[in-house]
């Protein structure tokens, strides 16, 4: 019961978004027993929306993953072939979605961590612009670009949730007290003449049906009257080597605060120095330690004008060449990921090519800007693939004007 806009719709909630009195281990070992005191913001705008809480999904470990294989409790199977991954790190909640558990997901993206299993699963995933939602109850990982955004299985859905878990909340000092508004009647706005520009260089990253499922979009938009322009972003290598730099960066120091005193896991040791990296050591998995090295690495003396600030002009750049592009143009497509989903074990032991997965995610979290991931097509092999829409700051209405253009052309607009 209850009313609200959400009422008796059920949501699953990714493991790093608090609600209280209810597991929240983020996928890690080090928060397995921890409970919250409090609900998230999200949290408490869902509840009130009317919205009932399923519990909490799978994840890759602190968001660490592309795939949901780094979590304690894992892996999470892709509801379309169990031997694949669903993508990461919101894998779980994702999934959940696909299979029917649940009527809508809340993830967290950093680098792709919404959009990417959206990707996998075959459903609808939104980035919302940097501080369009709060923050406030999100376990960090990287404060600069952590955001998060609803899993839903309709564009309609997607702009529903956003309505109500979007808007300024003075518990985060970078939320934007900016209006909202109504969202779904962006759906029915017309598509002639908005402008989409795609980057032709960086289509070489994916593979052939990739590319030609969407080249066949592009056509279908083109019916409807949307002009297609080439535009160029920057190289792929460049927006990778920047996230992950900043990334594990700030990883390195939200992750500081898991030492065994305050909450969480606590193994003994004769002083502090012992105890802390004892707990570590037995709480943090091999993705994790991965980051947190790289960043404590990036950010030490004597490196981190090589490496650390480096990143935060090139990222300064980045987010201009993205503000120049979206002046020509009112979108910016891409396919959402190289390849369809892969297979469960195939990439562990390559972390390269596992974040090479990023290639086409990064950039929008490092520019701020909201991006919305709308199911297109099948793979060969029967294997959900996708867009990526990308918009300018606060242009999530467009997003869903082209999205829902996208959900009708390509089959998939059944409410």
């Amino acid at each position: 019961g209850g009313s609200g806009p959400l009422a008796g719709f059920s949501a699953a909630v990714k493991a790093n978004i608090c609600v209280r009195g209810e597991p929240t281990d983020c996928g890690s070992r080090i928060l397995q027993d921890w409970r919250p005191p409090y609900d998230a913001t999200v949290v408490t705008r869902l509840r009130t929306a009317g919205a009932r809480l399923l519990g909490a999904t799978v994840m890759d470990e602190f968001g660490m993953g592309s795939s949901t294989e780094h979590s304690c409790v894992g892996p999470a199977r892709n509801p379309h072939d169990l031997t694949r991954v669903p993508g990461g790190s919101s894998g779980g909640a994702a999934a959940a979605v696909a299979a029917g558990l649940a009527y809508f997901g809340l993830g967290s993206d950093t680098g792709g961590s919404v959009r990417q299993p959206a990707h996998c699963c075959g459903v609808v995933g939104l980035l919302p612009t940097y501080g369009r939602v709060s923050r406030y109850g999100l376990v960090a990982y990287a404060s600069s670009l952590d955001q998060i955004g609803p899993l839903t299985r309709t564009v309609y859905d997607s702009a529903a949730v956003f309505e109500v878990i979007a808007g300024f909340d003075e518990k985060d000092a970078t939320s934007l007290d900016a209006p909202v508004g109504e969202m779904r009647s962006a759906m029915d706005r017309p598509t002639a003449g908005v402008v989409v520009g795609v980057p032709r260089a960086q289509l070489a990253l994916a593979d052939a049906d990739t590319n030609a499922d969407f080249e066949r979009t592009l056509l279908a938009l083109q019916d409807v009257g949307v002009s297609v322009v080439d535009v160029e972003l920057p190289d792929h290598r460049d927006l990778l080597a920047t996230y992950y730099v900043i990334a594990t960066a700030e990883a390195s120091t939200n992750l500081a605060r898991f030492d065994g005193v305050a909450y969480g896991a606590r193994v003994h040791g004769a002083d502090y120095g012992e105890m802390t990296g004892r707990t570590r050591d037995a709480g943090f998995g091999r993705e994790v330690k991965r980051r947190i090295l790289l960043g404590a690495f990036v950010l030490s003396a004597g490196h981190r004008g090589a490496f650390y600030d480096r990143a935060l002009s090139a990222r300064r750049r980045i987010r201009s060449r993205y503000e120049a592009v979206l002046s020509c143009c009112d979108v910016i497509a891409t396919p959402t990921a190289p390849t369809a989903a892969f297979l469960l074990g195939s990439k562990l032991d390559d972390p390269l090519s596992m974040y090479h997965n990023d290639a086409f995610t990064v950039g929008p979290s490092l520019a701020g800007l909201p991006a919305l991931t709308v199911p297109t097509g099948r793979d060969r092999d029967g294997m959900p693939l996708s867009i990526q829409l990308t918009g300018a700051a606060l242009g999530e209405g467009i997003l869903f004007t082209l999205g829902a253009a996208v959900e009708r052309l390509c089959g998939k607009g059944e409410t």
